[in-house]
C-alpha cells in the first residue's frame, strides 16, 4: 500500500507558524500565505498588532482574528489569519532591528513548540531570524536547528533543505569552518545517518532511501593525500550501513556528487558541511526551498533564506519559501498520519 495520504481522507493538519525576526519580512511572508489558500489550518503566533500594522503597509485585506491556541478552529479558508498574541518588548519598524525584541522571538518560538508538544498542532513551520541581534541581546543562539535541539533534549537533529525532490542533508549545520574536520566524526556520521534514513522512512515515505555521502576534502581526500577523514571516518561509516543492505554510496567528491544525474539517482545527498551542501541545492531552488529538521519529535519546516531588511514592508518579498514551508509541513503530517494508520 502507498505511503502516501489522500488529501481528502483526512481533516486539514494544524499548522503552527512563526514569523521570526518581527523587523524583517516574515510577518510579511505569513500574510501573503495566508492570503491564499494551502489546504492547512495555520495559527500565527505573533504580536497582533505587528501583523495588523504590516497588512496596512502592504495593503493587504486580510482579517486577522486572534485565538487563545492553535486547536481552536478549523477554518481553512483565504484572507484571513488566525494568530495566537504574544506581545512585542516594543513595537517594531520593518527594517530596524531592536535588540529589545530579541526575547519575543523566542517566545513565539517557544510556544508554538509547546503546541506541537501538546498535540494541539500537527507541525511547525518558522519564518526567518536574525541570529545576530539574538546574540547581541546577550542570548547565545546559533540557529533554529541547534535552538530546537537543545529545548527538546535531541541529540542529534539532522539540517536538510529541501527543493521538489532534490535533498541535501548535513553532517555539521552552523560552524565556522576551521572547526567543521574535527566535528566530522564516526558518533556524529553515523548518528546523521541513522537519523535521515529513519525519518526518510517515516516521514518522506521513502520505502529504501537512496544515499549518497560526500567527502569532506577535495576528491574526497585523493587516496589520503588531501585529508584522512574519508578513510578514517566517512568510508567505514559507508561501508558497513552496505552491509546491513542500505542503498549507499560514498565518499563522493563534493564537485561531482550534485549533477544532474546522481541528483535524479539518489533521494538524499549528504554533505559535510553548511556551505558544500547548501550552495548546490539554493543554486537549482533558492527561493522555493525548504528546510526540514530531521530527529525531532514532531515536523518542522521553515524558509531557506534570511530576513531581508531591506525588503521588509515594501511589498517585494517573495512568499515562494514560507508557502513550500507550510505546504510540506503538511504533506509529510499527512503521510505520517496515513503511515501510522496502515
Amino acid at each position: 500500500m502507498s505511503n502516501t495520504a489522500s488529501t481528502n481522507k483526512f481533516t486539514p493538519p494544524r499548522i503552527a507558524l512563526t514569523p521570526g525576526e518581527p523587523a524583517g519580512i516574515g510577518p510579511d511572508l505569513a500574510l501573503l500565505c495566508a492570503s491564499k489558500p494551502n489546504g492547512a489550518r495555520t495559527i500565527c503566533f505573533a504580536d497582533p498588532e505587528l501583523i495588523r500594522n504590516r497588512a496596512g503597509q502592504l495593503g493587504l485585506d486580510i482579517e486577522i482574528v486572534e485565538v487563545s491556541g492553535a486547536g481552536e478552529y478549523d477554518d481553512t479558508a483565504s484572507g484571513v489569519i488566525h494568530v495566537v498574541p504574544i506581545g512585542t518588548a516594543v513595537p517594531s519598524r520593518p527594517g530596524q532591528l531592536d535588540a529589545r525584541n530579541a526575547r519575543y522571538v523566542l517566545n513565539c518560538l517557544d510556544a508554538a513548540m509547546d503546541s506541537c508538544l501538546a498535540g494541539s498542532a500537527d507541525a511547525l513551520v518558522t519564518g526567518p531570524v536574525q541570529k545576530s541581534i539574538i546574540n547581541e541581546a546577550g542570548i547565545p543562539f546559533s540557529g533554529h536547528t541547534e535552538y530546537l535541539a537543545e529545548r527538546l533534549g535531541v541529540p542529534v537533529p539532522v539540517m536538510m533543505l529541501v527543493a521538489g525532490t532534490f535533498r541535501v542533508a548535513l553532517v555539521t549545520t552552523h560552524l565556522p569552518l576551521r572547526k567543521v574536520a574535527t566535528a566530522v566524526t564516526k558518533p556524529r556520521l553515523n548518528a546523521v545517518l541513522d537519523v535521515l534514513e529513519h525519518d526518510l522512512k517515516r516521514r518522506f515515505g521513502i520505502a529504501e532511501p537512496r544515499l549518497c555521502v560526500c567527502g569532506l576534502n577535495p576528491h574526497a581526500g585523493e587516496d589520503g593525500y588531501l585529508g584522512t577523514e574519508e578513510a578514517e571516518v566517512i568510508r567505514p561509516a559507508v561501508q558497513a550501513r552496505r552491509e546491513q543492505g542500505w542503498s549507499i554510496t560514498g565518499p563522493v567528491p563534493a564537485d561531482t556528487a550534485f549533477t544532474a544525474s546522481n541528483r535524479a539517482d539518489f533521494d538524499t545527498i549528504v554533505a559535510m558541511y553548511h556551505d558544500q551542501g547548501l550552495t548546490a541545492l539554493k543554486a537549482v531552488g533558492f527561493g522555493d526551498a525548504v528546510n526540514v529538521t530531521l530527529g525531532l519529535p514532531f515536523i518542522r519546516t521553515s524558509v531557506d533564506h534570511g530576513t531581508a531588511l531591506a525588503l521588509a514592508g515594501t511589498g517585494k518579498a517573495h512568499a515562494g519559501s514560507l508557502c513550500a514551508a507550510i505546504e510540506l509541513a503538511a504533506t509529510l503530517t499527512r503521510t505520517r498520519i496515513y503511515d501510522a494508520c496502515t
